[in-house]
């Protein structure tokens, strides 16, 4: 299946008004860095594994250490996010 210029251009013009004309160079800058990154990844799938990650160091403790299970911790934040939807929303009054 081949693409003729007028196919090419229409494309462009669906794309164009999908996205608009605002976001088409992020689009396409985030597009190149893909592909860039891809490229790197094919050469040496090694070498780029262990120059993408960024090391993550813990924050040192304030005081005392606290230690939580997972579903305790996610109960806390769900309790808070709840807290933070009911203090957004306007009185109904």
């Amino acid at each position: 299946m081949n693409f003729g210029p007028t196919e090419l251009i229409i494309v462009l013009l669906i794309i164009l008004l999908l996205f608009g004309g605002a976001k088409l160079p992020k689009l396409a800058r985030s597009l190149g860095q893909a592909q860039k990154e891809f490229k790197q990844g094919m050469d040496d799938p090694d070498k780029a594994d262990k120059t993408e990650k960024p090391e993550v160091t813990a924050a040192k403790p304030a005081g005392e250490t606290v230690t939580m299970s997972k579903a305790d911790l996610e109960a806390l934040i769900a309790e808070r996010e709840a807290k933070a939807r009911d203090d957004a929303r306007p009185p109904a009054d």
